[in-house]
């Protein structure tokens, strides 16, 4: 490998606090980290390695289950490819959202995307995919979710709501009261929570809970977004995994004709439900929900899929790169951050597909794919 990379832009460097995206004509990276200043002095004699192409910040996928599968936890072998697909396809930082799978060995494969886990996925008993979150009862929710912002890397992933079989719909996972404590108590250990949701009848009590994050957030609408923004909310709509919605309905049909409709309903909601929170000022996140059914590799596809429901090119790269990253306390491309990037054939400014052929990826300073 070359010891120095000479990255022959335009660099998309950084978005600043106007949304204009700072744009440099060339960078360098240096024992793994980028300038700005042709280093002469202290490139000589190194091997250097030419890149030309549209520089963008590393991509994050913030709703990913690395060692995750559609039966349960999976070896490392499988962990691992799933890793390595994430990252050819540019994403080198991930929030990996719930696994029951121990993953840290991954922070010690330099040529692996970054991860920043939320422990197991908290669950209501008998009221989540089976053998994936650690499912207990509401009064154990607190005890849990303490556990868990210790075992993560500053998040907790909560299930708020899902099918209730009594009710035969979507229903809210938990008192509001316990919730509000359980939040309380991750905060208090210096993490953040983020939710599952689906429904529309959980919101009013994440928001009251103080809830970080909501993940899918189908059931939104402009009063929730409204208020949503005000409390500064983050929402990772997932629209690749929600476009699934028709296959759920038709699973339950035959058993929970209601929750068929609900979700049918909800389905058709999608592309306003993103409009609704883009126009209420709600910062967003590319997720892909990857790990269960979904294959990994699909970030291209979550950030297309938001422009198609309204978002400017600019705003789904922000929600997959500069503004994703600083939200998860991860640096661009500044001067002396650390090299991890993609290089692309166009401006992907003017048409986010160019995301799907990067010419080259950077991680941690070294090429690992180009």
């Amino acid at each position: 490998m070359a010891d120095v990379v000479h990255l022959r832009g335009p660099v998309l460097a950084r978005r600043d606090a106007s949304g204009d995206v700072e744009v440099r004509d060339e960078a360098w990276v240096l024992d793994g980290r980028i300038t700005y200043d042709r280093p002469a002095s202290a490139v000589a004699g190194r091997q250097v390695q030419e890149v030309e192409g549209w520089v963008l910040p590393g991509l994050v996928d913030a709703h990913c289950h690395v060692g995750l599968g559609p039966d349960g936890p999976v070896d490392r072998a499988t962990a691992r490819a799933q890793a390595e697909r994430d990252r050819d396809t540019g994403v080198l930082l991930i929030r990996d959202a719930g696994s029951p799978a121990d993953t840290r060995w991954v922070d010690d494969e330099p040529d692996l995307p970054r991860l920043l886990r939320a422990g197991r996925h908290v669950a209501r008993s008998r009221r989540y995919l089976r053998g994936v979150g650690d499912e207990v009862e509401p009064e154990d929710l607190v005890t849990t979710v303490t556990a868990q912002a210790r075992a993560g890397d500053g998040w907790v992933k909560v299930v708020g709501d899902w099918i209730d079989r009594d009710r035969g719909d979507l229903a809210p996972c938990w008192p509001v009261e316990e919730l509000t404590r359980a939040v309380a108590a991750a905060h208090a250990e210096g993490a953040r929570v983020t939710v599952h949701t689906f429904s529309e009848e959980t919101l009013p009590d994440l928001l009251a809970a103080g809830v970080d994050c909501w993940e899918h957030a189908t059931g939104l609408a402009p009063e929730t977004a409204a208020l949503a923004a005000a409390a500064g909310v983050v929402i990772t709509p997932t629209l690749v995994q929600t476009a699934r919605f028709l296959e759920f309905a038709a699973a339950g049909e035959a058993k929970f004709p209601v929750y068929a409709a609900h979700m049918r309903a909800l389905h058709a909601r999608r592309p306003q439900a993103v409009r609704d929170a883009v126009d209420a000022g709600v910062r967003l996140l590319v997720g892909t929900d990857a790990g269960t059914e979904l294959p990994h590799g699909k970030v291209a596809d979550e950030v297309s899929a938001l422009v198609g429901v309204g978002l400017t090119p600019v705003q789904a790269l922000d929600a997959a790169s500069w503004g994703a990253r600083d939200y998860l306390g991860a640096q661009a491309l500044e001067e002396g951050a650390p090299a991890d990037l993609l290089v692309l054939p166009a401006d992907p400014r003017d048409d986010v597909e160019v995301l799907r052929a990067p010419t080259a990826v950077v991680l941690r300073g070294r090429v690992v794919r180009g």
